[in-house]
């Protein structure tokens, strides 16, 4: 699975992004219950999934937060 960049993701909307984020929470139960069962062919790859749901949540948060209230224009 190649690396998503947050600039990626900036540009898909939300609604694509709240699906992406619910395929990578099932791909991380998944390798979990791999791992659990001995079936983990790459333990890294947790990592790596994990890294991306971060990034994508950084995104919808960006969004939700951009469309609640305007930024603080502190110095």
């Amino acid at each position: 699975m190649p690396q998503v960049k947050a600039n990626q993701l900036r540009e898909k909307n939300l609604e694509e992004l709240k699906t992406r984020e619910q395929t990578l929470r099932e791909q991380i139960f998944k390798l979990r219950f791999q791992k659990a069962t001995g079936q983990s062919e790459s333990p890294q790859k947790i990592a790596l999934v994990r890294k991306e749901l971060a990034r994508v949540l950084t995104v919808i948060r960006e969004k939700t937060a951009g469309e609640s209230s305007p930024a603080t224009g502190r110095a």
